[in-house]
Order: structure tokens, then C-alpha cells, then sequence
């Protein structure tokens, strides 16, 4: 099991596919998320990391917090969550994650905060069919009806669906599909009904109902280690055009010493006396 990651709701757009489909898609921020702690087995009894996401002014976080990314030598992070994660996947602290760490076509379940709907009646906040807007049914067409009994219980059970507070809650939506990620620009493009408002913050984890172990990055996806394998890339191309170069060049040298080697038989043919001259 590996760590999940923190990014920001920007709003929805569309992406034109090479077969001309259009898919819309939910576009998620992954602003310089780091790793701010670990947790460990011998310390704390599990194993997970602490992950920070987004730039805060340092007079907006409180003391202790500022202690704590001293520490870690990070800078202020506007929102943290910690991800439990195998001892195998255990990342450095101060490493950073991109959005690399999921590949398109991945299912993912992202968990956010719903929009909030204030105090709402039962139609709405419960999908309710209401009463008849006919004869006989005066001024409480919208309402939920009888929600008690007689002397005995006398009293409503806890749990019954009434008119209340909707929204602003904890919301898990599984099995999202990542259509495109933009690592430069840290963007992940998501196909699904991702909860809550633009502008809030989502956790995104790889999909506990689906078997996708064999594409996955591990421990994650890090910013230092793309960089090592793109500075591997640049110096085996280096390489290869190097190679490339001095082949070029042996072929060259080659050529040209078969033009000497012709023009010097050719000159010692001239030089050689001709039979029955004088």
C-alpha cells in the first residue's frame, strides 16, 4: 500500500481525445506536495507518512506547527494529512511528489468535503416524493409526513430521515478514472463526480477496488527520482550522439583513406615505364 496524495479542486473542463470523443473532465492541483513526517513502527506503532500541500504565510500557522516544518526543513503548508502506507513505501522526508505518481487510465477514490446546502427539507435532502399536489392535501405538499407513533413508542428513532443540515461532509467517491496528467504544470485530469466546492482540497488514493499493482510507481512518484532518470536520458543521448559522431567520423577516415590508397595505386600505375616505349 502506498501513500495517497493532497490536491486543490480548480473547476471542470473538457479534453478533446484522438478519436474525437469529448471528456469532461474535473481539474485537481497538486500544489508542492511534500513529506513533512514519518511514522514508524518502532516510534509510533505504524507505519505512514505526514504530507503537506499548498504555500502559508508563516504569522497564519501556528507555533508548534512552525516547530514542526522547521524540522522536516520545509516550508509552511496550508493544508497536511497523513497517509498510511506499507514500511516498503515509507518516502524521505522533504521529498516531493508529482503527478506522475498516477498514470492515465488509473482508477483512483478521491475524498473531499461536499458542498454545503444549509437546512434543507426531506425532498431534497432525502430524494422524498412528497405528498399530493391535489385535492385534499392543503400546504404540505413538500413535507415528509407522519415521522412518530402513538403512546407506544412515543418518541421518533434516531436515524429518521427528517428535514436537516445537507452538505458539508466527508464524501468518498471510488473507481474515478484518470484521463490525462500534466506533470510539468502538476494537473491531473479526472473523469467522475469529484465532491465538494471549487477550490477545495481532495485526497486522492489509488483505488482499493481495483488491481492496478503492475503500472504503479513505487515507493511514489518523486520529483528527484524523474530528475535523476531524465539527467540519465540526457547523458545517454549524449552518449549515443557521441557515439554517433565518432562512428561518422571513423567512416570518414576510412573513406578517406580508401580515396588516398585509389589515388595512390592509380599514380603508381602512372609512374611504372609502358612496355615498348623508349
Amino acid at each position: 500500500m502506498r501513500t495517497g496524495v493532497i490536491a486543490r479542486k480548480l473547476g471542470m473542463t473538457r479534453l478533446f481525445m484522438e478519436d474525437g470523443r469529448q471528456v469532461p473532465v474535473t481539474v485537481l492541483s497538486m500544489d508542492n506536495v511534500q513529506v513533512v513526517a514519518q511514522r514508524t513502527n518502532e516510534r509510533d506503532g505504524y507505519t505512514a507518512v505526514q504530507l503537506g500541500a499548498g504555500a502559508a504565510k508563516a504569522k497564519n500557522v501556528t507555533k508548534p506547527m512552525r516547530g514542526h516544518f522547521t524540522v522536516a526543513k520545509v516550508e509552511p503548508k496550508k493544508k497536511v494529512v497523513e497517509f498510511r502506507v506499507s514500511e516498503d513505501n515509507l518516502v524521505d522526508v522533504g521529498e516531493e511528489i508529482i503527478a506522475s505518481h498516477f498514470f492515465e487510465g488509473q482508477f483512483v477514490d478521491v475524498v473531499g468535503t461536499s458542498i454545503g446546502k444549509g437546512f434543507a427539507g426531506a425532498m431534497k435532502r432525502h430524494n422524498f416524493g412528497g405528498l399530493r399536489a391535489s385535492h385534499g392535501v392543503s400546504i404540505s405538499h413538500r413535507s415528509h409526513g407522519s415521522t412518530g407513533q402513538c403512546q407506544d413508542p412515543g418518541r421518533v428513532f434516531k436515524g429518521k430521515k427528517m428535514a436537516g443540515h445537507m452538505g458539508a461532509a466527508r464524501v468518498t467517491t471510488q473507481n474515478l478514472r484518470i484521463v490525462k496528467t500534466d506533470v510539468e504544470r502538476g494537473l491531473l485530469m479526472v473523469r467522475g463526480a469529484v465532491p465538494g466546492a471549487k477550490g477545495g482540497w481532495v485526497i486522492i488514493r489509488d483505488a482499493i477496488k481495483q488491481d492496478q499493482a503492475d503500472s504503479l510507481l513505487f515507493p511514489a512518484g518523486l520529483r528527484s527520482a524523474a530528475a535523476a532518470a531524465a539527467k540519465a536520458a540526457e547523458e545517454a543521448a549524449a552518449a549515443a550522439a557521441a557515439e554517433e559522431e565518432a562512428a561518422r567520423e571513423a567512416a570518414a577516415a576510412a573513406e578517406q583513406a580508401a580515396v588516398d590508397a585509389a589515388a595512390a595505386e592509380e599514380a603508381a600505375e602512372d609512374s611504372k615505364p609502358k612496355e615498348g616505349g623508349e
